[in-house]
C-alpha cells in the first residue's frame, strides 16, 4: 500500500487564479464606515418602508444638497445596499431587499436616540413609534396591536406575539423572527379575504420583533398584503418621505370596528 503523505493541502496557484480562493471573515467595518455618515443613514431610514423614492426627495429627507445626495446614493448602490430603477429620465432608489431592511431595524434598536431639538423632530419620533412601515409591512404600536387582535380572535395561531429575550433562541430584539411558526387559521383566511386583502397563493405567516414595542408584528407576504389593503381603504396614509404612517379618521373607525383597536386622536 502506498504511503499517504502527512503534509497540509495547499491550493495551487492555478486554482487561485480561477477563483477558488478561501474567503476571510466578513468585513463588517466596511459596512460600518459606509453607514457612519448621517446623511446616508437618513437615506436608508427614509427607504425602510420598501418604497422607491427619487433622489430629490431623498436629498430633502437627508438634509443635504442634491450633489451630495447623488454621491451618497452612488456609494450605497455600489455597496449593494440600494438598487436603482429608471423610469424615463428619473431614477428611483429602494433598499436592495428585506435583509437591508432588517439591518436598518436592528441598527435603529442599537443606536442611541437622537436628542429632540424641535417640535417637528418630537412629532416625528412619536409618529414612528405609533405606526410605521418596516420595509413593506406595518410596525410600531399599531402593527403590534393588529397582530395581537388577530391572535386574540383565533385568526392566527402559533404564539402570543410576546418577545422574551431569556427564552429566545434565534430571535433578537429587532428583525425577522425565526423561533415561532405562526399559522393563518381558516377563520383568519376568511376574515382577511372579506376585508379585501389579496393574500399570496401560499399565505405563510412571518413575523418581526418590533424594535420599539418589543413584541411581534406581521411581516412577509401576509403582512405586506394587509398593509397594502389598509392603504387602499384610506385607513392609513404613507408620509411623503418618511416611514411614519398616519391613521385617517376613516381608519380610526375602521380599526376600531374591524380589529377592536382604539387609537388616540
Amino acid at each position: 500500500m502506498d504511503a499517504v503523505a502527512d503534509t497540509p493541502t495547499t491550493i495551487p496557484r492555478t486554482e487561485a487564479r480561477e477563483g477558488h480562493v478561501r474567503r476571510g471573515d466578513a468585513d463588517i467595518a466596511a459596512v460600518g464606515a459606509l453607514l457612519a455618515d448621517p446623511g446616508r443613514g437618513r437615506i436608508l431610514l427614509a427607504l425602510d418602508d420598501g418604497r422607491a423614492l427619487p433622489a430629490s426627495l431623498l436629498a430633502a429627507e437627508a438634509g443635504v444638497a442634491p450633489a451630495t445626495a447623488s454621491s451618497h446614493l452612488r456609494k450605497l448602490v455600489t455597496a449593494e445596499l440600494l438598487t436603482v430603477e429608471k423610469h424615463g429620465r428619473h431614477r428611483y432608489y429602494r433598499l436592495a431587499g428585506p435583509d437591508v431592511g432588517d439591518l436598518v431595524e436592528v441598527l435603529s434598536r442599537l443606536a442611541p436616540a437622537k436628542p429632540v431639538r424641535s417640535l417637528r423632530e418630537g412629532t416625528r419620533a412619536h409618529a414612528l413609534r405609533a405606526a410605521r412601515s418596516c420595509y413593506d409591512h406595518l410596525a410600531g404600536r399599531l402593527g403590534v396591536a393588529v397582530m395581537a387582535a388577530m391572535i386574540e380572535r383565533s385568526q392566527l395561531t402559533g404564539g402570543d406575539a410576546a418577545f422574551d429575550p431569556d427564552r429566545a433562541i434565534a430571535d433578537k430584539r429587532a428583525g425577522y423572527g425565526r423561533d415561532l411558526n405562526y399559522h393563518l387559521t381558516e377563520t383568519g383566511h376568511v376574515f382577511l379575504t372579506d376585508l379585501g386583502v389579496t393574500l399570496p397563493a401560499r399565505p405563510v405567516v412571518r413575523y418581526c420583533v418590533d424594535w420599539s414595542e418589543q413584541r411581534h408584528h406581521l411581516s412577509g407576504g401576509v403582512g405586506r398584503a394587509l398593509l397594502t389593503r389598509l392603504v387602499e381603504l384610506d385607513w392609513l396614509h404613507r408620509t411623503a418621505a418618511h416611514r411614519a404612517i398616519n391613521i385617517t379618521d376613516t381608519g380610526r373607525d375602521g380599526l376600531r370596528d374591524t380589529f377592536g383597536i382604539n387609537t388616540d386622536r
